[in-house]
């Protein structure tokens, strides 16, 4: 399934948006103006989705409260309200399914942060709206979603497992490098591929195999002197590895293991691999650090093919990804896709090409000359004249 359409009512930093979603979507603006606060509403509702210990409330925990997340333009009207359309398939005239979820706090006694309005429509057609006559005689039902219950959520249950599949990734190289010393606590979804081994050692086998043979000969390209890739799991610790060979004057190479690549290496083998594990939608936060600009200029091509081959086995999966690239950009094969974050006076704003702009990139332009530009900082250039 595909999130075609996303409104939003005072979350972080917007205080207004309503814009439309394709298979692929490129995230672009200028520091702090809200590209991983965009992305973290999949994370929300993931959270809110999950069966085991998500909710409402734990959401609006992990992220400090009502008053962290709601946008500080928010003067008059304090709910926070999300809207998603999804379907299955792109281009659909009516979504297949539309979720509404409004919050805000109760304002008197215990501060509570309640559900205004929970809504599911499948095909146009109503399925609930909240509240209901019984939540309006208990408030402290509204304190939960329906979104989060197993015995309210069976006949939207497609919708709830979608946003509950949704992946994270902004992989951290060192982690992965330095697990051993770490040895800290793993964040919950493990968001910076912390875990990126133990995931590998409990994909059956085959799939493992299929997937890492993927990888292998997409690192033949980008990686010089590289040549094989393999998992193997301590006849000692049982603690999972990853080695590669690299060739050498030595007639059998040199074998590296995890800790030994670089810090690009990491980054590509996570980037390829939350590729190919799962379906509901993948969010990335700058794929292209670490990495060469000409491998950066094929992220949006690598994506693409991945998820062709992926789709031939029946799913088709979205990804949004942020990014500051302007190689990256240049290579969007749709400027449709690309996503524009203007900060303002009342919040930053989230648009598309508009018309002059599509006009400009069909006269030979690509969407990192006609849309980057507008990311820069207003007077940027008197950073240089700082003491």
């Amino acid at each position: 399934m595909v999130i075609t359409r996303l409104k939003l009512k005072n979350w972080r930093n917007f205080r207004d948006v309503d814009v439309q979603l394709g298979p692929r979507g490129y995230v672009i603006g200028a520091n702090a103006s809200g590209k991983s606060n965009l992305l973290d509403v999949f994370r929300f509702l993931r959270t809110i989705a999950q069966s085991e210990g998500g909710g409402l409330q734990k959401a609006l925990k992990e992220r400090g409260g009502l008053s962290k997340l709601r946008s500080l333009h928010a003067r008059r009207d304090p709910e926070v309200r999300i809207e998603v359309d999804v379907s299955e398939a792109i281009g659909a005239e009516v979504p297949d399914w539309r979720y509404v979820l409004a919050f805000k706090s109760e304002g008197k006694g215990q501060q509570r942060v309640l559900v205004q309005e929970e809504a599911v429509y499948r095909q146009g057609q109503e399925l609930f709206t909240r509240p209901s006559k019984d939540d309006l005689q208990d408030e402290a039902r509204l304190t939960q979603t329906y979104l989060e219950q197993i015995a309210s959520n069976g006949t939207f249950r497609p919708l709830a497992e979608h946003f509950a599949a949704t992946t994270y990734l902004h992989l951290v190289p060192q982690l992965l490098k330095h697990g051993d010393e770490i040895s800290g606590r793993m964040v919950e979804s493990d968001p910076f591929g912390q875990g990126l081994l133990q995931r590998i050692a409990k994909t059956p086998a085959k799939t493992r195999d299929a997937r890492l043979k993927r990888i292998q000969q997409a690192l033949e390209i980008a990686v010089p002197q590289f040549s094989e890739l393999h998992f193997e799991q301590d006849a000692v610790s049982g603690m999972p590895h990853l080695r590669a060979n690299f060739k050498h004057w030595r007639v059998h190479g040199s074998w590296q293991r995890e800790d030994q690549f670089s810090d690009g290496t990491l980054r590509l083998i996570g980037f390829l691999w939350a590729l190919q594990e799962g379906d509901g939608l993948l969010l990335l936060e700058e794929p292209e650090l670490s990495l060469n600009d000409a491998i950066i200029e094929h992220i949006p091509l690598m994506i693409d093919r991945v998820l062709r081959q992926r789709k031939k086995g029946g799913f088709l999966r979205q990804v949004l990804s942020t990014t500051h690239s302007d190689k990256l950009i240049a290579a969007v094969p749709d400027a449709g896709s690309v996503l524009l974050l203007e900060p303002g006076d009342n919040g930053t704003t989230v648009r598309q090409a508009d018309a002059q702009e599509r006009e400009e990139m069909a006269h030979g332009l690509n969407p990192a000359e006609v849309l980057l530009p507008k990311t820069r900082p207003r007077n940027i250039e008197q950073m240089g004249l700082l003491a």
